[in-house]
């Protein structure tokens, strides 16, 4: 998701990322979401996928509300980022809509570039089963630019600001430390060659 068309400067953006592969080998998806033009700090984290994604349609969730965001590999939770303090300015708040793209970032995404892509193998094709959003929809001409008032249609309502979408149940909890236990490759918070000094959100945790 992002809005960088609307907010070239400022944008927030929150990414599911597939990223390059070799010979059917080493399936891993990158995770990564900037806030308020924050991309001088890259948020990512990256997991080692448990399947083969080209075989069957798999489905990949993003839960974005005030109080966390949450990424979700059918159903199992691989990363959480919860609303603190420390993070509110970096913290995606403006309104956001859907984009899926192909790009070549194989001079980074690929071992770090070790390799590039081939196009020989062109064209290259990413297919959706299905697509479902529910949340606040975007009002161009509402001072607050968003419509969640009771009265509104049902798909305008806000389900994912919902007591159960608050926190994370004991059964989310116990899939997401599987998830990070098991599959996670990198997290930018251990990263301290890249940041000298961590930031903050990780230097909190």
């Amino acid at each position: 998701m992002s809005n960088s068309d609307l907010y070239p400067h400022n944008h927030d953006e929150i990414d599911f990322e597939l990223l390059g592969h070799q010979n059917h080998k080493d399936w891993v998806l990158q995770t990564n979401m900037y806030g308020n033009g924050s991309e001088s700090t890259g948020r990512e984290e990256k997991f080692r996928l448990w399947f083969d994604p080209t075989a069957q349609f798999h489905e990949y969730s993003i839960l974005w509300n005030n109080h966390h965001i949450v990424f979700l590999i059918d159903d199992i939770p691989v990363r959480e980022v919860q609303h603190t303090e420390t993070i509110s300015p970096s913290y995606p708040s403006k309104p956001m809509a859907v984009y899926a793209t192909i790009w070549d970032a194989s001079e980074w995404a690929t071992h770090g570039g070790k390799y590039p892509v081939d196009y020989r193998f062109t064209p290259f094709v990413a297919s959706l089963g299905q697509i479902e959003m529910s949340g606040c929809i975007f009002d161009p001409n509402d001072v607050l630019g968003r419509t969640c008032s009771k009265s509104s249609s049902p798909s305008s309502l806000d389900p994912v600001e919902g007591q159960d979408f608050v926190k994370l149940s004991n059964q989310q909890i116990q899939g997401l430390e599987w998830a990070r236990s098991n599959q996670m490759i990198y997290s930018y918070c251990k990263d301290k060659r890249r940041y000298k000094i961590l930031p903050p959100e990780c230097r909190k945790n």
